[in-house]
């Protein structure tokens, strides 16, 4: 094993790794879709090493590039994965547990088993005629498409080379196969296709909810933190005529865009790139923000958690000068960070009453996901017990 040195001098845009290995030496762009910083230490392994060593490398920050086989590399960060689980199911609580406790610390966990298993990294080559991205490790897959997919933002190595998280790469495989294949959305009677970094549309209670509220227009409507773009695609699908979603993320945007073009209502639904509401106002303005308060480190995460319930306050606050006279803001929310102790319904309520709204109506619903009759989650007194609702909102006259 070699150590390498890594230079984070800004080259072009690009920290850039250098090893040597038989004799040659490589330079190549760190590689990144979710923003983690490239590594500070870093050997060069193959086949050779042991899941035991891998651990203790990683547990000092040490990352590993892999130039041996493809498929041990994978067995490898499975083996990580068991000793972490083993590792975290010996620990004894010392006294008992809130819902809130064992949120913290599925979190905890999570965040530890992603930054361990996050040190195997691999090398990329874009020497092919086309530029393709390849993978040159034995029995290593084609994953130019995947690549070209998940990391379309990513500036192309002047180098030819990169270096990437085996994680992060086998995570972006299959979420290419997610794009490939499709979400089937019933209330649309179609699939919604996602991108790389944006929200599955797997949990349909919050889009059938949209799908049988009452609508007060069929003219504009708002569709705020749009993400795949499925809410905007109902809202069409229900006769509006003219939908704008919003995101801040680019790739979000793009993916909706991508959708309204698949489904065929491009011409009455687009999405645009800004921090929350569209300029002007609108009779209907709609928002499914992340559920639980928490921190966000991927683009991906950002779906599920908004820190400090940063979004949900923001819309809020915002949609009192976002609506015409007599308009509806729809906060489509579950209630699983008041059952775990995570926000009050209080603060909800007060957060509504201080920005000028009064709730209408609301619609509730119960979950119909696996893990709310997952008797074995940890989680399963709060899950089992979980409501998804729509707010109905309207300004205060």
């Amino acid at each position: 094993m070699r150590w390498i040195y890594i230079s984070h001098a800004p080259i072009a845009a690009e920290q850039l790794i250098t090893w040597e290995h038989e004799g040659v030496s490589t330079s190549a762009s760190w590689w990144s879709a979710n923003g983690r910083s490239a590594p500070k230490d870093l050997i060069v392994v193959d086949d050779r090493l042991t899941a035991d060593a891998a651990m203790r490398h990683a547990a000092r920050g040490t990352a590993m590039l892999w130039l041996g086989d493809f498929h041990n590399a994978k067995q490898m960060l499975t083996a990580i994965d068991r000793r972490l689980a083993k590792a975290g199911s010996s620990k004894v609580p010392r006294k008992p547990l809130t819902d809130a406790d064992k949120f913290y610390g599925i979190r905890q966990a999570r965040a530890q088993r992603s930054r361990m298993m996050s040190m195997i990294l691999v090398p990329l080559n874009f020497d092919t005629p086309d530029g393709t991205a390849t993978l040159p490790l034995s029995r290593a897959p084609l994953v130019g498409p995947a690549v070209g997919f998940g990391y379309a933002q990513q500036t192309k190595p002047a180098s030819g080379h990169a270096v990437l998280s085996l994680q992060e790469l086998t995570g972006t495989l299959s979420a290419y196969q997610w794009f490939l294949n499709g979400v089937d959305v019933p209330a649309l009677g179609a699939k919604i296709h996602p991108h790389y970094g944006t929200f599955l549309p797997t949990r349909h209670e919050y889009v059938d909810l949209v799908a049988k509220a009452p609508l007060n227009t069929m003219e504009l409507a708002f569709d705020i933190g749009t993400g795949t773009g499925v809410l905007a695609a109902v809202l069409v699908s229900r006769g509006v005529k003219n939908v704008i979603g919003t995101d801040i993320h680019q790739r979000a945007v793009d993916c909706a865009n991508d959708n309204f073009a698949r489904l065929g209502i491009q011409d009455a639904a687009r999405a645009e790139l800004t921090s929350m509401f569209p300029t002007g106002k609108a009779p209907l303005v709609i928002c499914n923000p992340p559920w639980l308060p928490g921190s966000a480190p991927t683009s991906l995460d950002a779906a599920v958690y908004d820190p400090g319930s940063k979004m949900l306050l923001q819309f809020l606050r915002g949609l009192p000068d976002h609506l015409t006279e007599n308009g509806e803001g729809w906060l489509i929310i579950s209630d699983l960070a008041e059952l775990l102790g995570l926000r009050t319904r209080e603060l909800l309520l007060e957060a509504i009453d201080q920005a000028g709204l009064e709730v209408i109506g609301r619609l509730d619903t119960s979950p119909t996901h696996s893990r709310a009759k997952d008797d074995s989650d940890i989680l399963h007194a709060a899950r089992s017990r979980e409501v998804t609702s729509l707010w109905r909102l309207q300004a205060k006259r």
